[in-house]
């Protein structure tokens, strides 16, 4: 197997145009960006265009995509229980409860990501995909590190899946320290073999990534001086590997993208010289001169001298003033640069002014179709080849750490809501509200409470917003218990206005009714009376027939 030396150079000379592509579009944007010397880690001086729509249309459209990937307010992905297994294995009476647990889970992954550099250095990456078309990062235990392309060289077969990946970095001696080879421990300044450098300065580590054909997995290791390095090597599953390489544009059978400058470099080139044409005109027409005639009385050092307001003597006719005449010029020029201009924003998203002060998930899902819209499936392109593998690797990282439980791939899919199909938890929510609302008109109002559950509705809503409604929704023992307190209170209150009603009636009022006078004290009929009517035929207790 090559050394991890030569691989890079022998796959150096197959990125070698795509490099110097993307040069030079970082010269006629961001001149930082993407250099040609990656050895010289000291200060150098690099070319300032005439323009900066080049500039603002790069770092508008990054704003644009990390809001879209990573977004501060919501989540980029969902935890969602598998439907081949709901009802099978999984009782659906707990798909609520489920749901409140992906939910408990989604934000503590999204507190890890808040509380990281991720979205920075993400932000750098897709500045390199917009100008160089290409990107690598590597998700350490750490942080996340971006790789520009004169820095990486990769390997992929005829469906453009990685294969190898090479990375180059410039380490200091010190921070290295015993883990050097032992071969690379000599005397200061000594000059080493062709490409090597000097063993006083910086020493260039060679990381060599593969996929192992035997295993499945990806596996890497470290090199300096054609030594591998103690202690480096490595492994990772395949679908959670921590070596993402991304691409801007894809095109079939090439091993590298292209970026989104690529495509406008045209526009740039002629704003370039259109612009410089337009400074350096202006100070040319800026410049006043003024001719004196050698045959005159009028002397220059007169003229030079003479301060503002002063009275001098000669002849106007002496002095002459000399103006450039290309206004004309200047102005066909202007307006072909804001033509330019114009264009370039549009391709860049860059007239699309965000009228919100605060971010707000609608903000982002339309932010994710219109870029979806205009940069015809990058976000798909982007989804599949960072935001899952993104994904994947934090969860991995996090469950192994015990900051996350296991989630058994089984019953649980993990999807990305992004994209043309950003969905989320917020549409969610809308879906349920139109059912509800589709019900209601359709079959009316009491359909609602004939047939939908309002316990399994409100615990659904809740998910859906991603509020932990545990302590908040009242159990059903809760309710049934409440529901019986109700009836008792409602009874015992029916008792009572019973008792008033009957205390208030005039045949229990003695005043009224002489047979609760004090004639009969015990409450009883006279005999006479008693007597009368049971030889009329009526029974004891009956009423007088009459």
């Amino acid at each position: 197997m090559l050394k991890a030396r030569e691989k890079y150079e022998r796959l150096s000379a197959l990125r070698s145009p795509y490099l110097d592509s993307a040069i030079e579009c970082s010269r006629l944007t961001l001149p930082y960006l993407i250099t040609q010397d990656s050895n010289n880690t000291s200060f150098k001086r690099l070319p300032t265009p005439w323009q900066s729509v080049g500039a603002k249309s790069v770092v508008n459209l990054a704003s644009k995509l990390m809001l879209a990937l990573l977004p501060p307010q919501t989540t980029f992905f969902k935890l969602q229980v598998r439907d081949d297994v709901l009802g099978e294995e999984i009782d659906p009476e707990i798909r609520s409860e489920l749901d409140l647990s992906f939910s408990k889970m989604e934000r503590m992954i999204m507190d890890v990501v808040n509380g990281s550099n991720d979205r920075v250095v993400v932000h750098q990456a897709v500045k390199h995909l917009i100008v160089g078309g290409n990107s690598l990062v590597f998700m350490d235990k750490e942080g996340l590190k971006c790789f520009p392309l004169n820095r990486f060289v990769v390997e992929r077969d005829g469906d453009g899946n990685v294969l190898e990946i090479v990375t180059k970095e410039l380490i200091d001696r010190r921070i290295l320290g015993k883990d050097l080879p032992d071969a690379s421990i000599h005397k200061p300044n000594q000059v080493m073999n062709e490409g090597q450098g000097s063993y006083d300065d910086d020493v260039e580590v060679y990381t060599y990534v593969r996929l192992d054909k035997d295993s499945g997995r990806w596996v890497w290791h470290q090199e300096a001086f054609d030594k591998i390095l103690p202690n480096s090597r490595s492994t990772a599953p395949k679908s959670a590997s921590p070596w993402l390489v991304l691409r801007f544009n894809c095109v079939d059978g090439e091993d590298y993208g292209r970026g989104r400058v690529e495509e406008f470099l045209g526009d740039l080139k002629s704003l370039e010289s259109l612009s410089q044409s337009l400074v350096e005109g202006s100070a040319a027409a800026a410049k006043v001169v003024f001719l004196v005639s050698p045959s005159s009385t009028t002397k220059p050092q007169t003229i030079s001298q003479a301060g503002n307001g002063a009275i001098v003597q000669g002849r106007p006719e002496d002095v002459a003033v000399i103006q450039v005449g290309k206004t004309a010029d200047f102005r066909t020029a202007s307006e072909m640069a804001n033509t330019l201009e114009r264009r370039i924003g549009e391709g860049f998203l860059i007239l699309n002014v965000r009228n919100s002060e605060r971010t707000t998930a609608e903000e982002v899902r339309l932010t994710q179709m219109e870029l979806e819209q205009n940069l015809g499936g990058l976000f798909s392109l982007l989804t599949v080849e960072f935001l899952k593998p993104y994904l994947e690797r934090t969860m991995l990282v996090l469950q192994r750490s015990k900051q996350l439980p296991a989630i058994p791939k089984k019953f649980v899919r993990p999807t990305i809501v992004a994209g043309i199909n950003s969905l989320g938890r917020g549409q969610d929510q809308e879906t349920l509200i139109r059912f509800i609302t589709t019900i209601s008109q359709t079959m009316g109002p009491e359909s609602i409470q004939k047939f939908i559950d309002p316990t399994e509705y409100i615990k659904r809503l809740a998910a859906a917003q991603g509020i932990d409604y545990l302590n908040l929704i009242k159990s059903p023992e809760t309710l049934q218990q409440d529901m019986q307190q109700q009836q008792q209170a409602a009874q015992q209150q029916s008792l009572t206005d019973q008792a008033g009603q009957l205390a208030s009636a005039p045949m229990m009022d003695p005043s009224k009714n002489p047979e609760l006078s004090g004639e009969n004290q015990d409450g009883a009929a006279p005999e006479g009376q008693q007597a009368a009517s049971e030889e009329a035929g009526n029974g004891p207790g009956q009423a007088p027939v009459g």
